[in-house]
């Protein structure tokens, strides 16, 4: 490789992503590649700012309030764009938990073409490979009941939101070609999948 590869994984809450992050890192690392795990939430010096408006999303919905929410996580990304995958070794593959196709899953009143369309605005770095993860809501929802955050949402409280959630992605998934791998049975089954197609990118 002559730069970083840029792969995002994302999708619904509960689908397994971090899980399937730790296992894709370790098989690409005991083959001796150099892997950078990154994540948006944790890269973003702006999220303080941005989910107090998610939260106030939450209490009283309005388009031009989730177009702000929109307009603010792509100026973020933006700003991760420039300052941190920028400053990546250009033989690494970056492994991103969570980017701008997440946002298919969560927003409700702006549609994700419009959500593309400020990113690119923003010239945030495209993936070389979007991953999409996935399960039915149903088993989402049952992995996020067991975990000891839980959902750890501030937009979703029901398994009715949550299977709107998923059905949401999956369109979208499918209307722009991302891959999708479906987390349901073991983990090795999923990481095998992605590796895969991480390899075919390479």
């Amino acid at each position: 490789m002559t730069r970083a590869l840029f792969i995002s994984l994302d999708g619904p809450k509960g689908t397994g992503k971090t899980t399937l992050l730790e296992a894709v890192t370790t098989a690409l690392r005991a083959d001796n590649k150099k892997v950078v795990r990154l994540c948006e939430r944790k890269s973003d010096p702006y999220r303080a700012q941005t989910m107090a408006l998610v939260n106030k999303f939450a209490r009283d919905p309005s388009r031009d309030l989730e177009l702000e929410v929109c307009e603010r996580f792509a100026d973020s990304r933006s700003w991760i764009t420039r300052h941190i995958l920028a400053a990546q070794p250009p033989d690494s593959i970056i492994l991103m938990d969570r980017w701008y196709p997440s946002d298919a899953a969560f927003r409700r009143l702006i549609p994700f073409a419009d959500i593309l369309e400020l990113n690119i605005d923003r010239q945030v770095q495209v993936p070389d490979l979007h991953v999409g993860v996935v399960t039915t809501a149903q088993i989402s929802w049952a992995r996020a009941a067991t975990r000891r955050r839980g959902l750890s949402s501030t937009v979703m409280y029901k398994l009715e939101e949550q299977v709107v959630c998923t059905e949401a992605f999956e369109r979208a998934a499918v209307g722009q070609g991302w891959v999708m791998c479906r987390n349901e049975g073991a983990i090795e089954e999923a990481m095998r999948r992605v590796v895969s197609q991480i390899y075919k990118v390479l």
